[in-house]
C-alpha cells in the first residue's frame, strides 16, 4: 500500500511538472498566463420583473467555437449582456481570462471582440465615422486588418451606417471586432434574419478566425443549423437556467430519434424515452438510450438527430413536434 501511494504521489507530482513546463512556454511565447478556460460564470443570477436567470454556471476552453443555444426569450441576450458588463447582475462571478470581471473590466474588454444583433451604431454616421469611435478604445487596433475585412466584405467606408442592411451591418460589425486582436469572440444571435449566402460566408470567416491558437467564439443562436457546421461545444439554457453544456459530436452521438408504430410502445418503452410524440398510429421520440431500443423495440427505426430535435426535446419534455 505504502508502495502505492509513492507511486501515485510520483505520478502527481510529474503531471503537475509537465503542466507547469506548458504553462511557462505558454506565458513565454504570449506574455500572459496561461489558462484552461477563456471564460468561467459560477452561479450567475439576475431578476427581472417576469424573467430571472438562475445559477448559471459554464465554462467556456480556448480553441473552441461554443454555441449557446436556447429559444427566443431563454435568456441567452441576459447572459451575454452580463457578461460584457452591459447590465449588473445580483449575484455569482464571471471570471475572463482567468480575472474577475469586476474591478478588471477595461482590460478584459480589450481582448474581446463583440457582435450584437441590434448593432449599436449611429445611423447618422458613415461607416468611416463610427470606425473613428471605436477604434480609439483599444490599444491593438490593426488599421490594416481594419481595411482588409472591409475590403474583403466588399463595404464602402464612406456609406452611411443607415443605408446599409441587415448583412451588411453584421459584416461591419465582424470587421470591428475582429480589427483589435481579440481573443475571445462574443455573437448574439449574429446570424439572425440573414440570407443564406451571409450567414455562409460569415460562418467562413470565424472557420479563418480559430486558426489562430488561443482563442474562442462564443456563439449565440437559434438558428441551430448554424452551428453543426461549426460549433464545437453546445450550451443549452432555458427560462433562465442551463440544461445542459457538452461536446457537440458527444450529443450528436448520445441521442437518436426513434420511429415505430404504437404498438410498440408500453409503460416499460415509454421510460427511455427523454420525449415522446404519440400520433394517430405512430410515434416520434427522442432518446438518450438507443442500445435498450433496439433490445425491447427491433422493429423501431433511429436516426441520428439534428441539434434543434435535441434542443426541442430537452426543452419540451414530451411535448416536442418536429418536422422529420
Amino acid at each position: 500500500m505504502k508502495g502505492y501511494r509513492r507511486q501515485m504521489k510520483c505520478f502527481q507530482k510529474n503531471i503537475r511538472s509537465r503542466n507547469n513546463v506548458r504553462r511557462k512556454e505558454f506565458e513565454n511565447i504570449t506574455g500572459r498566463f496561461y489558462m484552461e478556460n477563456i471564460l468561467e460564470i459560477s452561479k450567475l443570477n439576475k431578476s427581472y420583473t417576469d424573467f430571472s436567470l438562475t445559477d448559471v454556471s459554464f465554462s467556456l476552453p480556448d480553441n473552441s467555437i461554443t454555441g449557446f443555444i436556447g429559444v427566443n426569450g431563454s435568456g441567452k441576450t441576459t447572459t451575454i449582456r452580463s457578461i460584457l458588463g452591459l447590465v449588473k447582475f445580483n449575484s455569482g462571478t464571471i471570471k475572463l481570462f482567468g480575472q474577475d470581471m469586476n474591478g478588471n473590466t477595461r482590460s478584459l474588454k480589450e481582448r474581446i471582440g463583440v457582435v450584437l444583433d441590434e448593432g449599436g451604431f449611429y445611423e447618422e454616421f458613415s461607416m468611416s465615422e463610427m470606425k473613428g469611435i471605436v477604434s480609439p478604445a483599444y490599444k491593438n487596433w490593426q488599421e490594416r486588418d481594419y481595411n482588409d475585412y472591409m475590403e474583403q466584405f466588399g463595404l464602402n467606408p464612406k456609406q452611411k451606417i443607415s443605408t446599409l442592411s441587415k448583412g451588411m451591418k453584421m459584416k461591419f460589425s465582424l470587421a470591428l471586432a475582429l480589427s483589435h486582436e481579440a481573443e475571445l469572440l462574443v455573437m448574439d444571435e449574429p446570424t439572425s434574419g440573414l440570407d443564406p449566402l451571409v450567414r455562409s460566408q460569415m460562418l467562413k470567416i470565424l472557420a479563418g478566425y480559430m486558426k489562430k491558437s488561443g482563442r474562442a467564439v462564443f456563439f449565440s443562436t437559434h438558428i441551430t443549423s448554424d452551428l453543426e457546421q461549426i460549433a464545437d461545444r453546445l450550451i443549452l439554457i432555458d427560462n433562465g437556467r442551463i440544461l445542459f453544456q457538452e461536446k457537440k459530436d458527444t450529443l450528436l452521438e448520445t441521442y437518436r430519434i426513434v420511429k415505430g408504430d404504437n404498438s410498440l410502445l408500453n409503460a416499460e418503452s415509454r421510460k427511455l424515452f427523454l420525449s415522446l410524440n404519440p400520433m394517430e398510429r405512430s410515434f416520434i421520440g427522442l432518446t438518450d438510450k438507443p442500445k435498450e431500443i433496439a433490445r425491447i423495440m427491433p422493429d423501431a427505426l433511429m436516426e441520428r438527430p439534428t441539434i434543434e430535435n435535441i434542443m426541442l426535446g430537452k426543452i419540451e419534455r414530451g411535448n416536442a413536434s418536429w418536422q422529420l
